[in-house]
């Protein structure tokens, strides 16, 4: 696969989702980075905002198994990995796996689940691999968790632990529509029977197994100019030192970055890098693995508002 070929088959996942879900581009832009630079991604918004239906729609243009699991107070981590049963038929354990054994996981609602549930994930997210009684279980290269949290509703949740929130590439805000979007949705959906919405809708299959491994090969064949490189580790390091932070990013921050920046290049039809790319995935990389300071939340600051300063104030390579 070439750098055209690799252009076109992300435009035609765009239209092929696009079809179905309306106003959310830069939604699909993000997961497809995700998924070629093999990053899970946490998406937070408000309740209505398809966050489950890009999952549903995106398992389905690339041909992947599809996996959700429903995250509650009561979800054991039983209910997500999977349990040994004993069989009196044939005397000995039989692994009866859960829904982690897929290769897109739609974890909704992840903070919901109490600690010992979401801390099942952390094995799987980091080594792509789980361990029940003793025994690893490998879960495949191309297993890649989206999970939704709700910002509004804090009734019976948990927050997630930095170690947690650490191995999620990205974390995407979705937003509700502009009007103009709102109103074409209406008249999309005023021309179906009541009950039929867009989630039944089928959709094309763009991308099989072999292609999607074709592209992993081709992000992997991009290089990153050593600038580029010192840019990142210089935006991680100032996160380490700015006062109205209170824990920076790590390295594997630094190192996911890099990683997400050579997918982004290869999508938009290069094989280098440029400061650009950087600028666009920094904030959705790190928004989630900073703890600020009292000064900064004291004076209303997010943490969006934090790395752009950061931004501003270190010099990009020319």
């Amino acid at each position: 696969m070439n750098l055209s070929e690799f252009q076109t088959l992300a435009d035609d996942i765009r239209g092929e989702i696009g079809s179905v879900v309306q106003g959310q581009r830069g939604l699909i832009d993000m997961l497809l980075v995700s998924i070629f630079a093999r990053g899970h991604v946490l998406l937070e918004g408000p309740p209505g905002t398809a966050k489950t239906l890009v999952a549903r729609c995106m398992s389905q243009v690339v041909d992947l198994d599809f996996g959700r699991v429903q995250f509650t107070p009561d979800l054991m981590p039983g209910d997500v990995l999977g349990v040994n049963l004993f069989n009196f038929e044939t005397n000995e354990f039989r692994l009866t796996k859960g829904p982690i054994f897929t290769d897109i996981l739609l974890a909704d609602e992840i903070n919901r689940a109490p600690p010992k549930t979401q801390s099942a994930l952390l094995q799987a997210m980091n080594e792509r691999e789980v361990t029940i009684d003793g025994t690893n279980y490998p879960l495949g290269d191309n297993f890649f968790i989206i999970a939704t949290q709700n910002p509004i509703e804090q009734h019976g949740t948990y927050p997630l632990p930095e170690a947690q929130l650490d191995r999620f590439l990205f974390k995407v805000l979705v937003d509700f529509p502009d009007r103009q979007t709102e109103i074409d949705i209406l008249m999309r959906s005023a021309g179906l029977p009541l009950g039929n919405g867009s989630g039944g809708a089928a959709l094309r299959r763009v991308m099989d197994r072999d292609t999607l491994k074709a592209g992993h090969e081709l992000v992997d064949s991009i290089r990153l100019d050593e600038t580029i490189l010192t840019y990142i580790v210089d935006l991680v390091r100032a996160t380490r030192d700015d006062g109205e932070i209170q824990h920076g990013a790590s390295t594997r921050a630094a190192d996911a970055i890099a990683g997400a920046v050579r997918a982004k290049a290869a999508l938009e039809g290069r094989d280098y890098a440029i400061p650009d790319d950087v600028q666009a995935l920094i904030i959705p990389a790190l928004r989630h693995r900073l703890v600020l300071g009292p000064s900064a939340e004291i004076e209303g600051r997010t943490t969006d508002d934090v790395l752009t300063t950061l931004l501003n104030r270190t010099d990009a390579p020319r």
